[in-house]
């Protein structure tokens, strides 16, 4: 495997000997099996936050306290199973985002990316000294310069300091989608046109403050020549998520892998979520009923989402999601990229890591090869 060539990205004092990230997935789908082979393999491995207590069956209430505590451990366990670099992954929309950042500092986690929705506050428990001296490096996850911008002003005025990097994750990703659906497929809002305008913008803090802040590009990047592509934008690295589900490493069930393996190219579609956004998902039969009306009746145990009407949707997300991740689709589906229906077998972290080398090379040699 030979990365000795690509670039390392450097997030604060922290260096990531390949510039790859692999992208949080909830609800049990990155945890800390998955989130340690990649730190193990010398990217970030993230942990995502959402959920985890929802995979307990028949705690109702005691989702939130379980969520709690299953993050925790899974973070603990990340550690213990490796020496790499193990980011956790954090919705602003959920109720406890507050809990979820407080004990993420407190475990010291290497990294926070926080993405659906803006973080512009944090819990009273959060001091400004905490926030400021933490080792922990925060990384928000926005969809356009604009978005950018806000949390960086907003950050250097109130918190008399910046993030440490940013995601820009555009609209090919996987899950719940910072676009609306008429601009999901439009090119104007193409990850490639929108990352030149955020680095503009995050050059402007570089040097207000003096020092380099990484940007990330997300959504739809599958191969070591997709890498190579972002990276001559600009980028210092990348985020993937589709491409580690199909892992054995990863922590859903072989039958939420075996889905991304048999779906076609028209199964990927966009869906309205509950939580009041759009969401790309392999289509089945469930969704297939939810379209055509059909209400799936559910009793909430705690509003895990800010955004969603429990009482109005047609189903719960949260528990389709946890069904989907021990394989129950007759009751669940799947979250995926623009990409996944590619997929087509499983593969170890490591030989991932390989064949994105591979690619990664080819393309580099293609390059270097066209200038000469």
């Amino acid at each position: 495997m030979n990365f000795s060539r690509m670039p390392k990205l450097r997030i604060g004092d922290l260096e990531v000997e390949k510039p790859i990230i692999q992208g949080g997935m909830g609800v049990g789908i990155s945890m800390s099996g998955l989130a340690s082979a990649v730190a193990n393999k010398g990217g970030i491995g993230v942990i995502s936050s959402v959920g985890m207590g929802m995979m307990i069956p028949g705690r109702g209430k005691k989702a939130r306290e379980d969520n709690r505590n299953l993050l925790i451990e899974e973070i603990r366990k990340a550690k213990n199973m490796s020496g790499g670099i193990i980011g956790v992954n954090i919705m602003v929309a959920l109720t406890d985002y507050d809990d979820m950042v407080k004990l993420s500092l407190d475990e010291n986690v290497d990294i926070l990316f926080l993405g659906a929705g803006l973080p512009l506050r944090f819990s009273k428990d959060i001091s400004l000294t905490q926030l400021r001296e933490t080792r922990t490096k925060f990384v928000p996850i926005v969809s356009s310069a604009r978005a950018a911008h806000i949390i960086f002003k907003f950050w250097q005025k109130n918190f008399n300091r910046i993030p440490d990097g940013v995601v820009v994750e555009g609209p090919l990703a996987g899950g719940h989608l910072g676009f609306k659906k008429e601009q999901i497929y439009d090119l104007d809002f193409a990850l490639e046109k929108i990352v030149p305008d955020v680095l503009i913008t995050i050059h402007q803090y570089e040097e207000r403050f003096g020092r380099e802040i990484p940007v990330i590009a997300a959504g739809g990047i599958y191969t070591g020549e997709d890498i190579h592509k972002f990276l001559e934008l600009g980028v210092q690295g990348v985020q993937m998520a589709t491409r580690f589900v199909a892992t054995y490493e990863c922590d859903a069930s072989d039958e939420f892998k075996q889905s991304y393996i048999r779906c076609k190219k028209e199964d990927i579609t966009i869906i309205d979520s509950p939580v009041g956004l759009p969401g790309r998902a392999i289509r089945n039969r469930f969704l297939d009923e939810v379209s055509a009306g059909a209400r799936k009746p559910f009793i909430c145990p705690w509003k895990c989402l800010k955004t969603c009407d429990f009482k109005e949707a047609p189903y719960c997300i949260a528990k389709a999601l946890v069904n989907a991740q021990k394989g129950e689709f007759e009751e669940g589906f799947t979250f995926a990229g623009e990409n996944a229906y590619r997929v087509d077998k499983i593969v170890s972290v490591k030989e991932l890591f390989a064949t994105l080398a591979n690619e990664y090379s080819q393309a580099l040699a293609t390059r270097e090869a066209a200038i000469v």
